[in-house]
């Protein structure tokens, strides 16, 4: 995936706007312009590094005063008490930009980190861990990006990009299926890609009876019914999994033989890494 730093730049402008206000009162009374000092992101647990580029764009705003550099590369495996980035420069530039780079490499690393977890379960299957739209509000281009960098693959972006018929567009057509498929083809004029959610193997036979879709989302299904759909698909459309699945079980999932397997806990349930910045001097 790549970052569109553009978009990045807002949202860590409006990170600082939230954060800084008119100003840091704290720093202003107790430091000198004059002040240098020199601090380092070291991490207090293991973890699997996302968000340099951020913290260099970051850290870029403050660019004549300021100088950085990152100790280690981006997707790589860490230990507790490892370098991430160091900084140097004006005191009060780095204690202004501190706290947003802390909230956004904790974050970013917690997400990585988490998503590293279950894809090395199951990097022995074909199976890819696909991430969802159950992200923070506004972060949404960061936390995917920190699922690719984690070796997780991105589902849709939004609700833009691809056509995803849940159980509440079914009800709104009476639950309908074929009405369902049918309105939604128009979709294949712009080329997008249909996805169809399924929580029976009764819903996805009528699936396989329309046709239409070029993926189908099986909903909560146990790993038993999925190797069922598999052998029902016979390669016909790219087979999901989604729901319930953790680290218990995605092993067992991802043995069916399914394709994709979305996790919305990827995002919205991963932990933040405890990540800290040391003045050295």
């Amino acid at each position: 995936m790549q970052l569109d730093l553009e978009t990045v730049k807002k949202i860590v402008l409006n990170a600082l706007e939230e954060d800084i206000g008119e100003g840091d009162i704290t720093s202003e009374l107790l430091i000198s312009d004059e002040s240098r000092s020199k601090a380092e992101f070291i991490t207090r647990q293991r973890a699997v590094v996302c968000g340099i580029p951020i913290l260099e764009l970051i850290f870029s705003l403050e660019a004549t005063n300021l100088e950085y550099f990152p100790n280690v590369i981006e997707g790589s495996n860490i230990q507790s008490g490892q370098k991430i980035f160091t900084v140097s420069g004006n005191t009060k530039s780095i204690l202004k930009l501190e706290r947003v780079s802390l909230n956004i490499l904790q974050r970013l690393c917690g997400i990585s980190t988490t998503t590293r977890q279950y894809a090395d379960i199951i990097k022995h299957t074909n199976a890819k861990i696909l991430d969802t739209r159950k992200t923070t509000p506004g972060l949404r281009v960061l936390e995917k990006y920190a699922v690719w960098i984690g070796g997780g693959t991105n589902h849709r972006f939004g609700l833009f990009d691809q056509v995803l018929i849940k159980d509440n567009h079914l009800q709104a057509v009476s639950g309908d299926i074929f009405k369902a498929l049918e309105l939604a083809k128009k979709a294949k004029e712009k080329g997008l890609k249909i996805e169809i959610e399924c929580d029976s193997l009764e819903q996805f036979k009528k699936v396989l009876e329309f046709g239409a879709a070029d993926i189908v989302m099986l909903d909560n299904m146990t790993p038993d019914l999925l190797i069922e759909a598999v052998k029902m698909n016979n390669g016909r459309f790219i087979l999901e999994a989604s729901g319930g699945i953790n680290l218990a079980n995605i092993k067992a999932i991802a043995e069916t033989g399914i394709d994709h397997i979305s996790i919305g806990s990827l995002t919205h349930s991963a932990g933040n890494i405890d990540i800290g910045l040391d003045f050295i001097a």
